[in-house]
């Protein structure tokens, strides 16, 4: 440690820290424009001039490193005369457009401009002008006269987003930030170029000229997009969501958001939205009131309880529910009769029901901490963006990352080792590194295993993983989704076991760790899984938050059960499933309701409703209440969502010890198979996964909103005589989508990829499984 002195305060301070840590530490303050803590340093605005002791001329706090004895002065003459002379060059070339700039009251250059700057320009050549740029439906690039060079934007796209997008182009007053030859600004992360951005070159596309900074109110919130549960501000004016904001929270998100959770709130007031109660009568929508329609739900499911049992009842969410929702979905359910509850839609093989109870298997920051990592099917970037960011920074200080997949994704960070697989041959690569992690010990290989060759991948992915300090083996979403996901996780937890590493689920969305605690899935050996109440359907079905044509493991399957049931109710914010639905109920979305999202370390996390519900949609957790208490269930009787909370969590927020990952199965050996008949492979697009990101205008406007395609590999192309760009017919089961084709050199011979949760391709089947491609 070293000491210091500013301002006449001493501070310690890490040998090798810069000035500004060593003020930051104080809080003491000094004017910035391209320093960010999470960002390389640039120096390159020079605001940060302080007046070091003993140094001819002043100095940027950001760039210069402390030595033992220091004294720095942040507000001597010199430095404030330094700092004014920096500012009046930075003003020169600014257009003085504050009272129509986008960014003004929330603008650093603005607010320091008071304190530094001259009350008259000594400027009187003329101002340079740079062209506006189009960089895609979320960022506007159409101010760039106002940019003062920071490269915050550039930095934070190579060293955060992984993707260097934006670039400066030209020198002295001809230099500019821009894209590369008239590209678009395509990354899952780019929103936080906008918060990162010190003046109002980069705005906001969708919320600009909407409001003014002070005219919005401030309210936290919990993202349900996906695992880790970012932490949000989300900004309210006259009632209406306008705008949502990063929460910094270090153990979570740290400052940055993805770009779903940032603008997915367009579709808050989409005109989609269902707010009013509705029945269908005569095959024809009326409007009724809350009373009227809960009354005739609560009917409904009694008759079908007294006619065919309660079995024919079944009950299934989503993991974007909140755990109060969840709870007393499970609860109302149960107290009809049936154990046919759950909210795992995408998921096909339930062999490890009641075994485990999947969660990363560590905290967010232990994750951000490893140095090896062996993650099994997931498409990491799209499902998972700040736990990718995480795993960029760990690559940048030596971790090493090999994957099992059947997509060769550019993931924008170095790969130690990929195991590029067709699905159905995933269990034999994972056999092969059990060969070789036991050949590298020394230690008896698995009883089955004896014949089980591994290959050059496999043994170098084992050597990997036997090295290293602190590891990890992580089950992604496709790996879940997996119809051999028990044999996978039996697998890759004797991989973790053998090499000292811990096993963990990136898991899917905001609250899939909480539908476990709230207890919304069969109990073992009773009630049907969501997979088995639509492949036996039922007479009855309460959807949560679910449309199952979209968010299902086989859609069709799906599809064909509700079009038979006697009664299909819908509770949702958005009006769908009108073909099959008897009833639909508005429930408020995350923003408009109170709840508890656990993310995937276990963290459970609450928060209030920002805004009043949208017409006459409720809470999802009262209407479930109102609900059971027309059924005449018992223990329906809570006030607040928080009663709820309370009963299930007590006052816990991390429930890591609830959670566990480590099951006793028997290991399975799986040989290579020649590549043999075409099969499928889906990745579920980061845009459509879940039904308030799938209705975002400027989201879908975006490369990864598009209408998927058929991906075939080159070979495979040729072998059809396709070109990318042709119409393909794709055939699954007894439906058939026609799709344009596109070619990805890195795909295995025999692999199909489509995605999922798309209209234009829920008529397909499984989301894993044979396959027909016909040129069309």
């Amino acid at each position: 440690m070293v000491e210091i002195e500013i301002d006449g305060k001493k501070v310690e301070v890490q040998e090798g820290s810069m000035v500004m840590d060593a003020a930051n530490k104080l809080g003491t303050y000094i004017p910035h424009f391209c320093y960010h803590k999470k960002l390389s340093i640039a120096a390159n605005c020079r605001m940060c001039l302080v007046d070091v002791e003993k140094a001819p001329k002043p100095l940027p706090a950001c760039a210069t490193p402390v030595t033992a004895g220091m004294i720095v002065r942040t507000a001597s003459d010199k430095a404030v005369k330094a700092q004014k002379g920096v500012m009046e060059f930075l003003l020169i070339n600014h257009p003085l457009d504050c009272p129509i700039c986008d960014q003004g009251g929330e603008c650093q250059l603005q607010d320091l401009a008071v304190g530094y700057g001259g009350s008259a320009s000594r400027y009187e050549e003329e101002k340079r002008v740079v062209i506006p740029k189009d960089v895609g439906p979320l960022i506007s690039m159409k101010e760039m006269n106002r940019c003062i060079h920071c490269t915050r934007c550039v930095r934070f796209g190579q060293e955060v987003a992984g993707v260097m997008e934006l670039g400066m182009l030209g020198r002295g007053e001809h230099s500019e930030i821009t894209t590369f030859v008239g590209k678009t600004v395509d990354s899952e992360l780019s929103g936080n170029m906008i918060d990162l951005c010190p003046v109002g070159a980069l705005t906001s596309k969708p919320f600009r000229y909407s409001a003014r900074t002070w005219e919005l109110s401030r309210r936290k919130s919990v993202s349900p997009h996906d695992s880790i549960g970012a932490n949000l501000i989300v900004q309210v004016k006259g009632g209406k969501v306008m705008r949502v904001l990063p929460l910094e929270n270090e153990e979570v998100n740290e400052c940055w958001i993805s770009d779903k959770d940032r603008f997915s709130y367009e579709a808050l007031d989409s005109e989609e939205r269902l707010t009013k109660p509705m029945l269908k009568q005569d095959g024809k929508w009326q409007e009724v009131d809350w009373q009227t329609a809960l009354e005739y739900v609560a009917h409904g499911l009694r008759n079908i309880r007294h006619e065919h049992g309660a079995d024919a009842i079944a009950a299934l969410g989503t993991a974007y529910s909140t755990v109060e929702e969840l709870s007393l979905l499970q609860k109302v359910a149960r107290g009809l009769g049936t154990d046919n509850v759950d909210f795992r839609l995408r998921q096909s093989d339930f062999a490890l029901d009641g075994k485990v109870t999947p969660w990363l298997g560590m905290s967010i920051v232990e994750f951000s901490e490893l140095n090896r990592v062996f993650v099994i099917g997931s498409f990491l970037r799209k499902d998972h963006p700040l736990l990718t960011a995480r795993l960029r920074q760990s690559v940048k200080s030596g971790a090493k990352i090999s994957v099992l997949h059947a997509t060769d994704d550019d993931l924008l960070m170095p790969i130690a080792n990929k195991i590029i697989k067709a699905p159905s041959a995933w269990l034999a690569a994972l056999s092969e590194i059990i060969a070789a992690v036991a050949e590298a010990k020394g230690v008896a290989v698995p009883a089955g295993f004896e014949a089980v060759q591994a290959s050059a991948e496999a043994k170098q992915t084992a050597a990997s993983l036997l090295s290293g300090n602190a590891k990890g083996v992580f089950l992604g979403n496709a790996a879940v989704q997996h119809p051999q996901a028990a044999q996978l996780h039996a697998a890759a937890q004797w991989i973790a076991e053998q090499t000292g590493a811990k096993l963990g689920y990136l898991t899917e969305a905001g609250n899939t760790v909480g539908g476990y605690v709230a207890n919304a899935v069969p109990a073992a050996g009773k009630g049907f899984n969501a997979a088995q109440a639509f492949a036996q359907p039922r007479k009855a079905y309460l959807l949560l938050n679910a449309e199952p044509e979209l968010d299902s493991f086989d859609p069709q399957a799906a599809r064909t059960a509700l079009d038979k049931a006697e009664m299909v109710v819908v509770m949702s914010a958005y009006k769908h499933g009108a073909e099959y639905a008897d009833v639909l109920l508005p429930i408020a979305p995350f923003t408009e309701t109170s709840g508890t999202f656990v993310n995937a370390e276990g963290r459970a996390q609450s928060f209030n409703g920002t805004v009043k519900p949208l017409g006459d949609a409720r809470p999802g957790w009262k209407v479930l209440r109102v609900l059971g208490n027309l059924l005449g269930l018992e223990n329906f009787d809570y006030e607040t969502s928080e009663a709820i909370r309370d009963e299930l969590l007590g006052k816990e927020t991390n429930l890591a010890a609830r959670l566990n990952n480590v099951a006793a199965l028997p290991l399975q050996a799986a040989a290579s198979a020649a590549d043999g008949a075409l099969e499928r492979v889906a990745d579920v697009p980061i845009y459509f996964a879940d039904a308030i990101a799938r209705r975002s205008p400027p989201l879908l406007q975006t490369v990864d909103g598009q209408a998927p395609k058929a991906w075939l590999s080159a070979a495979l192309a040729e072998k059809l005589g396709i070109a990318a760009g042709d119409r393909v017919n794709v055939k699954q089961g007894q439906g058939s989508a026609s799709l344009t084709a596109a070619i990805d050199k890195k795909l295995p011979e025999n692999v199909v990829r489509v995605a999922a949760a798309h209209a234009s391709t829920a008529v397909l089947g499984s989301m894993f499984g044979a396959i027909v491609v016909e040129k069309a």
